[in-house]
């Protein structure tokens, strides 16, 4: 398999965007980048992943809606990551709700399972799910950067960091 590799700064930190030809395989921050076997890896950044994050963190919250995504997971993690790009920004959900919504009440923990093996951060929004009194659940990131993207998506991180 042939991989993108593309690396930026962010005001959370460096992050690592992973491409295939059909999309985005994996975005993280630093330290939490996913490894591939059988990868053969190429500079380079084919969907203009870098170009979206540094709109969305210059304010276009929507820049990354767009991006083409390549997730490998099974068919309802596929399903639960489809149902939290449906999650706009500024907005949150619960596990129980994204359960609810995929016809499956009873799955809030598959839910929490399939939201903590996203690979794709930001673009698959799993930080927008919290817990269902309103609570910031974990976040591979770091719960400091989840507080952080709720923030900047909700209009307040500029004050919160004073920029």
């Amino acid at each position: 398999m042939q991989l993108f590799l593309a690396q930026t700064s962010t005001p959370l930190g460096a992050m690592t965007a992973i491409s295939s030809a059909a999309g985005v395989v994996a975005l993280d921050f630093e330290g939490h980048t996913p490894t591939f076997s059988d990868a053969t890896f190429h500079e380079g950044d084919p969907h203009g992943v870098i170009a979206a994050l540094d709109a969305y963190f210059g304010g276009a919250l929507d820049a990354l809606e767009d991006l083409p995504v390549d997730p490998q997971g099974t068919d309802f993690q596929q399903r639960v990551w489809a149902a939290l790009r449906g999650v706009r920004p500024g907005r949150t959900t619960s596990y129980g709700a994204l359960a609810a919504a995929l016809g499956s009440p009873g799955a809030s923990r598959a839910v929490g399972a399939a939201n903590g093996a996203n690979r794709v951060a930001l673009i698959i929004p799993c930080h927008r799910v919290v817990g269902a009194d309103g609570s910031l659940t974990g976040y591979a990131g770091g719960v400091w950067r989840k507080r952080w993207l709720l923030e900047h998506e909700s209009g307040r991180a500029q004050a919160t960091l004073g920029f």
